[in-house]
């Protein structure tokens, strides 16, 4: 691992962690053993403060290894479990921009699904209600702007399945750019166009509302073809 891991920093106090986190770096350890974004601020941590043993750094949420944006970790056990009971409560806003493969003819609108996952490939399935494993999963979607065959999306989370964006809009035929896994040809090779610009949350120690923004990559495409800046004042 690099001790010279220097992380894009959103807001940091005793309490919490806000971090962007780049596409294609998992959130938190898994069965790769790849370098991943909660060890890396845990090293970051002990070399800033120069802390001896091991750093306490609490996963409140995580985000697929290949999208990027905003994340918040827990500097303490008391902040975790206040935003884990948040996250519970619904009273944790996470908010995506997406670049989808056409445009739905309803220009927004909300997507209930029951999704089921293979552990063995690491795939999301839809579902149906009653099926064993099969959780409940909602989302909303708002087309903020057209490019030929290219709709650029926000969406709202009311759940945290895997894969679930992925998953629901391909299930529609609108799949995400870059997504060949569950949208096939039709999705486009290339870096997946999803990302996690907005996170809502009540402070856990000093009760204040916090938001925290950033915009995907805007050089980059398919997010280059596209005034995200402009669109998503809109929001």
């Amino acid at each position: 691992m690099d001790n010279a891991y220097e992380p894009t920093i959103l807001y940091e106090d005793n309490h919490i962690l806000v971090v962007l986190k780049e596409q294609n770096l998992a959130s938190c350890p898994d069965e790769t053993g790849d370098d991943n974004l909660l060890d890396l601020l845990k090293e970051y941590l002990k070399v800033k403060y120069q802390k001896q043993g091991n750093v306490y750094l609490g996963l409140v949420h995580r985000l697929d290894r290949p999208t990027g944006g905003v994340m918040v970790y827990a500097k303490t056990s008391k902040a975790a479990a206040r935003l884990c009971a948040q996250m519970k409560e619904g009273d944790f806003e996470k908010r995506y921009l997406t670049v989808l493969v056409g445009c739905p003819n309803e220009r927004e609108g909300r997507l209930t699904n029951y999704l089921k996952k293979n552990t063995v490939n690491n795939t999301v399935y839809l579902s149906t209600q009653g099926t064993d494993g099969a959780k409940a999963a909602v989302l909303d979607y708002r087309i903020l702007e057209e490019r030929g065959q290219y709709a650029l999306a926000e969406i709202k989370l009311h759940t945290g399945r895997s894969h679930q964006i992925r998953v629901q809009m391909a299930g529609v035929g609108h799949p995400v750019f870059g997504d060949v896994k569950y949208g096939g040809e039709k999705a486009q090779k290339g870096k997946l166009a999803l990302w996690a610009y907005s996170l809502s949350f009540t402070h856990p120690v000093r009760k204040e509302r916090m938001r925290f923004m950033a915009e995907p990559p805007a050089g980059e495409i398919p997010w280059k073809a596209f005034d995200v800046r402009s669109a998503v004042k809109l929001v």
